[in-house]
C-alpha cells in the first residue's frame, strides 16, 4: 500500500497510542441501565442475580485476556486494570476498550438464562467503554479510591430511597426527603426507621463492590521417575475489602505489586484534578460525518468452531444484517450501514449529537468486536 493511490486509507486508522508508563484502565458501564433493570424487573435497590451475572462476566473477561490482572465492579459498572507493561494491541485505545466491552456485553447475553432462567432477555443490552491512563501508582490508587467512594454512597442512597418507596412514600417525596443528606444522615435514616444496621445487615458484596485477582500458583507434579515439575498455574480470586485504595489491601496481594506496584501511603480524599482527568472525553468534531466501522476479531477461529460454511455462510450474513437493523433501530442518527463478511459500517448524519459526539460511541457490544470511531 505504501506509496499507492491507496495509501490515504491509513488516515482512518486513529493513532491513540497509551504510552509508557502509563497505566490501562478499560471503565465499563450500563447504557440506560435504569431502564433495562426496570424493564426486567431487578429487585431494588440491589438485585443479586443481576449483580453476580455481572460479576461472571467479569472473570470471562480476565480468563479472556491474560494482561488484564485486577478488576473492580459495582452495579452496572466494571473496571480492568491492565499490567503495566502490557503491550496488549499495541496499546492502543480504540481496540482496548472496544474489544474488552464487546465481549463483556456478548458473555453478558450469553450467560443471561443461566442467571435468569424464568426471564426472557426482552432487548439487548448495551454498554459504554472508555480508556483511563494512570500516569503513576498513585494516580491508580486515587482512581480505585473514587470508584469505591462511589459504591458506598450510590448504594447507601439508593438502600434509604427503597425503603423508603417499599414503606409507601411516593417517590418525588422520598427523593425529598434525601435530598442534600450526608452519610450519616442516611446511616440515621436507616437504623431510627427501619432497623437497619448499614454496615452489619447490607451484605459487603453491595457495599464495597467486587474484586477479582489473577493470581499464579506454583503446582508440583511428579514424572513415572519420581522426579518433581513444577508447573505455573493461573487462577482468579475474588475478594472484598472495606477499601481498596488502602496500603493494607493493595500491598498484601503480590501479585498486584509485581505487576503494578505497591501503594506508598492511604488516602482520605481523591484530588479534584484527577477525577477531573478521569471523567475526561475526546469528542469529534461538529459538522463532520461520523463513520463507525466494527469488525470480528480472531473471526476465522470463531467460524470455524461454530462450522460456518465456506467461502460464505448465508445464515451467518443474515445474522450480521440482522445486528446491523437491530443497530439502526436504537439509533435514530444512523443514516446508512453497509456490510460484508464479519465487519459493517455506521455512518451517522452531520448533526448528530449521539452521546454528545464522544470518540467512545457505544453500537450493541457482539462477539469478539472492534471497534473505531472515524470523522470526516
Amino acid at each position: 500500500m505504501a506509496n499507492s493511490k491507496y495509501e490515504y486509507v491509513r488516515s482512518f486508522e486513529v493513532e491513540d497510542e497509551i504510552m509508557l508508563p502509563n497505566i490501562i484502565i478499560v471503565r465499563i458501564d450500563g447504557r440506560n441501565f435504569c431502564r433495562f433493570s426496570k424493564f426486567h424487573e431487578f429487585e431494588k435497590p440491589n438485585d443479586m442475580k443481576a449483580l453476580e451475572l455481572m460479576n461472571l462476566c467479569a472473570d470471562a473477561v480476565l480468563e479472556k485476556f491474560p494482561d488484564i490482572i485486577f478488576s473492580y465492579g459495582f452495579s452496572d459498572e466494571y473496571s480492568f486494570v491492565l499490567k503495566k507493561t502490557t503491550k496488549f494491541y499495541q496499546r492502543r485505545a480504540s481496540k482496548i476498550h472496544s474489544l474488552i466491552v464487546s465481549f463483556f456485553t456478548s458473555v453478558y447475553v450469553n450467560k443471561w438464562k443461566a442467571q435468569f432462567p424464568q426471564k426472557d432477555l426482552r432487548y439487548a443490552p448495551s454498554f459504554r467503554s472508555r480508556v483511563i491512563g494512570c500516569a503513576s501508582i498513585e494516580v491508580l490508587q486515587s482512581y480505585l479510591l473514587w470508584r469505591q467512594s462511589e459504591c458506598h454512597l450510590n448504594n447507601q442512597y439508593d438502600t434509604c430511597f427503597w425503603q423508603l418507596i417499599k414503606s409507601g412514600k411516593p417517590e418525588n417525596e422520598a427523593e425529598e426527603m434525601l435530598k442534600g443528606s450526608l452519610k450519616q444522615d442516611r446511616n440515621e435514616l436507616l437504623y431510627q426507621s427501619f432497623n437497619i444496621n448499614y454496615k452489619k445487615d447490607i451484605p459487603e458484596i453491595f457495599r464495597q463492590g467486587t474484586c477479582s485477582l489473577r493470581t499464579v500458583e506454583d503446582i508440583v507434579k511428579y514424572k513415572e521417575d519420581g522426579s518433581a515439575v513444577k508447573r505455573c498455574k493461573r487462577k482468579f480470586t475474588r475478594v472484598y475489602s472495606e477499601n481498596i485504595a488502602s496500603r493494607r489491601f493493595w500491598n498484601n496481594q503480590l501479585c498486584l505489586v509485581k505487576e503494578l506496584g505497591q501503594f506508598t501511603e492511604d488516602l482520605s480524599k481523591t484530588k479534584s484534578e484527577y477525577v477531573k482527568s478521569f471523567q475526561h472525553e475526546s469528542r469529534l468534531m461538529p459538522s463532520t460525518w461520523i463513520v463507525v466501522r466494527i469488525d470480528g476479531c480472531h473471526f476465522h477461529s470463531f467460524s470455524d468452531v461454530h462450522q460456518f460454511e465456506k467461502p460464505n455462510d448465508a445464515q451467518a450474513l443474515n445474522l450480521m444484517n440482522s445486528c446491523a437493523a437491530a443497530v439502526l433501530e436504537e439509533f435514530k442518527d444512523i443514516v446508512f450501514a453497509y456490510g460484508v463478511s464479519d465487519e459493517y459500517s455506521f455512518v451517522l448524519d452531520k448533526g448528530s449529537t449521539l452521546c454528545e459526539r464522544h470518540a467512545r460511541i457505544s453500537l450493541f457490544g457482539r462477539p469478539d468486536s472492534g471497534h473505531k470511531a472515524l470523522s470526516y
